[in-house]
């Protein structure tokens, strides 16, 4: 039971983020998706993509926080901690 909420919050976590990495491309990009990711990618922006997209796993931990739903909180945190990483690995490497 604790693991399916968990899980539950971790695939939102992961949704939010990538809304929220679109949402960003589409609203402050020239270009479009596609074009975008391929340019930041060439450019090493990639990380800093990952990092405004992950903005909206703060509305979605403080939404489930707020309805008590505090394992689900859990999973978008392991979720925001799994960019980290992801965005830490683009940085290094």
């Amino acid at each position: 039971m604790i693991k399916k909420e968990i899980l539950i919050g971790f695939i939102v976590g992961i949704i939010a983020n990538s809304v929220g990495t679109l949402l960003y491309i589409l609203i402050f990009s020239d270009f479009g998706i596609v074009e975008t990711y391929n340019v930041a990618v060439q450019q090493g922006h990639i990380g800093s993509l990952l990092a405004l997209g992950a903005i909206l796993n703060l509305f979605a931990f403080f939404g489930f926080l707020k309805i008590r739903r505090d394992y689900r909180a859990r999973g978008v945190m392991i979720a925001t901690l799994v960019t980290a990483m992801l965005i830490l690995y683009y940085k290094v490497f």
